[in-house]
Order: C-alpha cells, then structure tokens, then sequence
C-alpha cells in the first residue's frame, strides 16, 4: 500500500468530523467513522476523543511518534444528508484508501452542497408541522390555522435572531416570546378559543427533540460526557422556551 503522510492523514480525519459535527451527527457515530478513516490507511493506536464542541484524534506514525489534531466547534445545525454522505465515504475508504487528497475534495464537495430545502420551504413544513400539533394536543380545528401562522413565523424569527446574535438561548427566548404574543392576539380576536393549547403546538417548532434524542443515544453508548453535555443543551432551549411564554402569560 502506498504511504501517505500522517499529517494529511489526520487532516482529512478532521475534515470528516468537522462536517459530521456541524451537521448534528452523535459523537459515537463520529468517533466510530474517523476510527474507520484512520484504520483505512492502516495507523496504529488510534485514539479519537469527541464532544458535541470538540474532537482530538491521536494515532502512531511510521516513525513510532505519536501524532494529534484538535478540533474546536462552534455552529451546529441538522443535515443528516450530510452525514450520511461522510459515512458512505468512510466505508468507501475502508475497501479501498484513496490520497488523503482526493478525499479532502469529496469531504468539501459534502461540506459546500446545498441544502435541499430552501427557507421558506422549512418553515412552511415547521408552521404545517404546529397546525397538526395542535391537534395532538387536544386543539380544535379552531386552533389549527392560529398555531400554523404562529409557529410558521416563531421560527423564521428564531433563524433571522440566532444568524443576527449568534446567542441560540436568546433566539429562542425571543420566539417563544413572539409566538406568546401572537397566541394571545389571536384569542382576543376569536381566531382560536385555547391559547395554551395554541402556545403548546406552536412552540413545539422549537422543542430540541433530536438534541434530546442524540444526548440519550450518546448516554446509552456509554459517551457520558457527550450525552450529558447535550442533554444540559436541551434543558437550556427547553428553558428559554419556558422564560419567553412565561413572561407573556404573567404580564397579558
């Protein structure tokens, strides 16, 4: 097998974290892959460390040294699509080692595709997504249209505040604060007759239910410090949530 520098290696290594982490894949699951890239190209005593903000992978070169990369993290959004790509590439590695060069390319190629969705397509799916929440939660018809308009523009105020501060627990406080608001505006005005169950079904367009799920698959894993650190990051949106409603319902 032809040899490749430990250091391009490694490179290409982080490269593939950086876009499974950003993209909101487990860190079993990112461990799991870059141990599978590095295997590929045949390094010995690998050891890959992640956390939802960072990852640190060590391994042995021919030379008997040992070698590292750390990477910070500081956005994360979802786009399984993507990391589901970087797994195909990592199985394609393992039946066959390509230039850590080529695979720079295929992992930028992943990292620089457009998301299928635009925009307006996503908060339109969160506003149907409310309406029918709304539902679940024993809302009445009359509820559907309020919770649909309400958690629509919830969280397309909710991306335009997180892009502009760059502060999630503010974004979120303050749409849940404007979807409070709006609940409230529609039952005075007799569009919807339950402004609990309204609030309840819009909001849940902000609920961090993957979050919740991934911290609890990094737990059963046996990744505690994974798992626990983003389950604390649920329990603060979840918060945020409370604190913005909360301070509609006190004062109106």
């Amino acid at each position: 097998m032809q040899q490749y520098p430990v250091s391009a290696i490694l490179d290409v290594c982080v490269e593939a974290g950086r876009v499974m982490l950003e993209n909101g894949a487990e860190t079993y699951r990112v461990e799991d892959t870059l141990y599978r890239i590095a295997k590929s190209y045949h390094l010995k005593n690998i050891n890959v460390f992640v956390v939802p903000t960072a990852l640190i992978i060590t391994v042995q070169g021919e030379d008997g040294q040992d070698h590292t990369e750390l990477l910070r993290m500081n956005d994360r959004i979802t786009n399984l699509e993507k990391v589901s790509m970087v797994n195909d590439l990592s199985r394609q590695l393992s039946k066959k080692a390509l230039p850590p060069k080529r695979v720079t390319e295929k992992l930028n190629n992943i990292k620089d595709t457009p998301t299928n969705f635009t925009r307006w397509q996503r908060n339109s799916a969160m506003a149907v997504a409310c309406g029918g929440f709304t539902l679940l939660f024993g809302g009445s018809y009359l509820e559907i249209l309020p919770a649909f308009i309400a958690g629509g523009l919830g969280h397309y105020l909710f991306e335009v505040v997180n892009n502009w501060t760059n502060v999630s627990f503010f974004a979120e406080m303050v749409a849940s604060f404007f979807i409070g608001l709006l609940a409230v505006l529609f039952t005075t005005l007799g569009f919807g007759q339950d402004v609990n169950v309204i609030i309840i079904g819009s909001v849940m367009s902000l609920v961090p239910g993957m979050a919740i799920t991934n911290s609890f698959r990094d737990l059963m894993a046996g990744h505690l410090l994974a798992g626990v650190a983003v389950l604390a990051k649920a329990f603060l949106t979840a918060g945020a949530i409370g604190i913005g409603v909360a301070i509609v319902l006190a004062f109106l």
